[in-house]
């Protein structure tokens, strides 16, 4: 979807008052597509809150949320131009720009989002206290086309386990759907990742209440030792009720992509918007306190893939080179 720009024009013919608080003067306005996921998962959540925050800070601007599949069918529709920007997790992100299993992809990032430790949540009452528990158990590993599954596919091959095969894989249609089925036993556990998870959010505040299983402290050294892309994360204490201890675990960065021709000066005019109010995102959202400038140059793979109109704006401001 390529940039509509729509003009309100002067005055008394069309709007009345509209025309009389703009003085008459016309104004430009770009109308933004944005990629998320299916409801009820943390991209809507965040891509909600992006726009809103976004559209409120500039009045010329109008980014636009909208539901797709997840991380798998927002990389190719920015690829065809059928959307300007698109939330991306970081493993989906880490094949395209690789080329692991496809061909590499030219697309930019306009800004990582939040980090994503990967874990499983279980009902309080379960037997289940590992990972290796959940082997030959039912475990909704999350949408279908979210990045979610393929991070969790590389965390349990760090630990010579297969999702498909050493699980009852279930692939939900929609995020929203995987707390209801731990709380009813359709499932034993639900994967998910970020700091606010709705699911995990969902499962804690359930009348069974939650426990969550990551891997263990050697375990993730083992996983890191076969995918050294994935980082040492932690969940700080109290994100979900009644979890009073920091989670250690693993995973990666999501993004902001951009197609591959959004023009520089738009998007050095979206990142000086976002990185002039990320005070405001942070109150609005939680996981927005980790969308900063200085987040984005330490998460991107290489500083070639960061857009060049959001180098720009990062070298004037001091944390890019």
């Amino acid at each position: 979807m390529r940039f509509a720009t729509f003009i309100l024009v002067s005055a008394a013919l069309l709007f009345g008052p509209a025309a009389a608080q703009t003085g008459g003067t016309a104004i430009s306005i770009t109308t933004i597509s944005l990629g998320t996921a299916t409801p009820g998962g943390g991209f809507p959540l965040y891509g909600n809150a992006f726009a809103e925050v976004m559209n409120a800070a500039d009045p010329q601007i109008s980014v636009v949320p909208r539901n797709t599949k997840g991380s798998s069918e927002n990389i190719p529709l920015l690829e065809k131009g059928e959307l300007d920007l698109a939330l991306v997790a970081g493993e989906p992100a880490y094949e395209a720009f690789a080329g692991i299993g496809r061909a590499k992809v030219a697309l930019k990032i306009l800004t990582a989002i939040y980090s994503n430790p990967g874990m499983f949540v279980v009902r309080a009452d379960s037997p289940y206290k590992t990972i290796h528990d959940l082997v030959g158990q039912p475990v909704a590993f999350g949408a279908k086309g979210s990045g979610l599954p393929i991070l969790a596919r590389y965390v349990l091959d760090g630990l010579g386990l297969k999702q498909d095969e050493d699980f009852k894989a279930v692939y939900l249609d929609r995020a929203g759907d995987g707390p209801a089925m731990v709380e009813d036993g359709r499932v034993a556990a639900l994967w998910g990742a970020g700091i606010g998870w709705p699911g995990f959010a969902a499962v804690a505040s359930s009348a069974s209440g939650a426990r969550f299983i990551a891997p263990e402290l050697d375990e993730i050294a083992r996983i890191r030792a076969k995918h050294a892309f994935l980082k040492p994360l932690t969940v700080p204490a109290n994100t979900y009720p009644k979890q009073t201890e920091p989670i250690a675990s693993l995973g990666s960065w999501s993004f902001v992509l951009t197609r591959e021709d959004l023009p520089d000066d738009v998007a050095y005019r979206l990142a000086k918007t976002l990185h002039g109010v990320e005070a405001t995102f942070c109150k609005k959202l939680a996981q927005a306190c980790e969308t900063t400038a200085a987040n984005t140059v330490a998460a991107a793979p290489k500083p070639e893939l960061i857009h060049p109109g959001v180098m720009t704006y990062f070298r004037e401001i001091g944390v890019a080179k």
